[in-house]
């Protein structure tokens, strides 16, 4: 080969690379895109706003961060006759949802065929045990809306089978992730928390004990400020509000006041070493569905099973109180009561 023709074929092979290396570098990326699997999220119970709103955060195409590469697929509908708020809504829930996108099945067992992780969103805590029961055998993680559960033994097998099956799983109210609430445990102005007076509204229902439906929001708001450690709990109650007191292990006091009449609100007021200060107020869904995303992706709760358990201790512990009324009932004793029926109710 002459030197011109020798110099016009490494010229070409040159470009040739050259090319190749182009198209590599181009491809690449989507590639790798693509060998990134999405996770595919399934809800259990259409009975709630919190499945539209969480749907439409997670579905956003513009989403970044956790929330990216996250889809809800599919949902079981569910329902509880017995609740007006749960019948009177699963049909509008059900079809905002398919109009979205999303597929409905006829069974929790055909959505668990479909999806990585699960949304427990069923509005009535009474069913949440069983419906999460296929959930854990099939190792899906899953976050439980509020309440957990409707009795304190059933949350705490429900937490007793996610530590058995080894699967993710965990529960938390809204409130406790809005910034100006969740600041307050560790705030440079306020200090070492030494007290708190939370408060929410806190409609009844006569199927689950009386905190566990919505006052948990604002139970939720007390213990993310002050923590757990709540050693024991006395409740007055009228037609109007609650009030309830605990005295934590530490001889600091929190209180929880439920509003039914008058200006309803979500916030707290926290006495500290340093200050006394007003927490923020209830800062939208987001902050929570980031961090189920987060905890889709990762496997890590960001809130204990211990300190659910407390949480709804608490709560069983002010029930107790009322019907003796309002003498101080212990955390301990309830917890006692409801492990023997948490440890039948596993065994099945």
């Amino acid at each position: 080969m002459n030197p011109v023709t020798r110099c016009q074929a490494l010229t070409t092979t040159k470009w040739l690379l050259a090319g190749l290396l182009t198209l590599t570098f181009a491809i690449s990326p989507a590639r790798a895109a693509n060998e990134v699997k999405a996770i595919r999220v399934g809800i259990i119970g259409l009975d709630t706003s919190h499945v539209i709103a969480f749907t439409k955060t997670i579905n956003d195409p513009r989403a970044t961060g956790d929330l990216a590469g996250i889809q809800v697929v599919a949902a079981y509908p569910g329902g509880s006759p017995d609740i007006p708020s749960s019948a009177d809504r699963i049909e509008g829930f059900t079809k905002q949802i398919r109009e979205m996108g999303v597929e409905i099945v006829d069974s929790i067992d055909a959505l668990l065929n479909k999806v990585d992780a699960v949304l427990l969103e069923s509005v009535d805590g009474r069913p949440h045990l069983e419906q999460v029961r296929p959930v854990f055998a099939a190792r899906k993680p899953v976050f439980i809306d509020k309440p957990v559960a409707a009795s304190l033994a059933d949350a705490m097998t429900i937490f007793r089978l996610a530590r058995k099956t080894k699967t993710p799983c965990f529960s938390s109210s809204s409130l406790r992730f809005s910034p100006g609430i969740l600041g307050m445990r560790h705030n440079d102005k306020v200090g070492d928390v030494l007290g708190c007076a939370a408060y929410s509204p806190c409609s009844l229902e006569p199927h689950h004990p009386d905190l566990f439906w919505y006052g948990v929001h604002g139970v939720e708001t007390l213990f993310t400020i002050m923590g757990t450690g709540c050693v024991s709990v006395t409740r007055v109650q009228t037609d109007g509000a609650e009030l309830v007191t605990g005295v934590w292990k530490e001889g600091r006091i929190g209180t929880y006041r439920g509003l039914r009449q008058g200006a309803h609100g979500y916030g707290a007021l926290v006495f500290g070493s340093k200050g006394i200060a007003p927490s923020g107020g209830y800062a939208g869904y987001k902050p929570l569905v980031d961090q189920i995303a987060r905890f889709f992706k990762t496997g890590k709760p960001p809130v204990s099973a211990a300190e659910t358990i407390e949480i709804f201790a608490f709560m069983e512990a002010a029930d107790q109180s009322k019907r003796q009324g309002g003498c101080p009932v212990t955390l301990e004793s309830v917890i006692e009561k409801a492990q023997q029926a948490s440890a039948q109710a596993a065994a099945r």
